[in-house]
């Protein structure tokens, strides 16, 4: 097993415990398990995102493959994967600029590991998505429009 797995998985069940016994309260649990980039959640457009992981723009990419339907027929779950090709990706966020929170989904990609993600998002309605990838200091996108047929986001 990977050393820094059975780390997480010990720090998860100290937290847990200290939860339960009252020690701590689940919010700061969680505080100490994750560093939480505030401006990136809140940001309002893919510009705000970037500057907020520390960038000044964001070059298009082909080496990054996005995967995700042209329509959507329930905006609450929605597909979504993205696979890059970059040397030495690091982070893989997934942004939906006409959301609530532009920033939808953020992965750290750990060294020597394969940069392709999936998931599920939420869409308010039909907009651009965009992959956001972080390699070698440097930010790199592609983006998609997704149809969405009914609101997921309140809609």
């Amino acid at each position: 097993m990977n050393k820094q797995r059975r780390n997480v998985l010990k720090l998860g069940t100290v937290l847990s415990l200290a939860v339960t016994a009252g020690i701590l309260r689940p919010e700061q649990a969680w505080a100490v398990q994750q560093e939480w980039n505030e401006g990136a959640f809140s940001a309002t457009s893919v510009d705000d995102v970037i500057k907020a992981f520390g960038g000044d723009q964001a070059a298009e990419s082909d080496k990054i493959k996005l995967v995700a339907p042209d329509i959507a027929e329930n905006g609450a779950v929605v597909p979504v994967g993205v696979t890059s090709d970059l040397p030495n990706t690091t982070q893989i966020s997934i942004l939906v600029p006409n959301n609530p929170s532009t920033l939808t989904a953020h992965f750290d990609i750990a060294e020597g590991t394969m940069p392709d993600v999936a998931t599920r998002i939420k869409m308010g309605g039909t907009s651009d998505v965009y992959a956001l990838v972080k390699a070698d200091d440097k930010f790199y996108t592609v983006h998609k429009e997704i149809k969405v047929t009914l609101g997921g986001c309140g809609g």
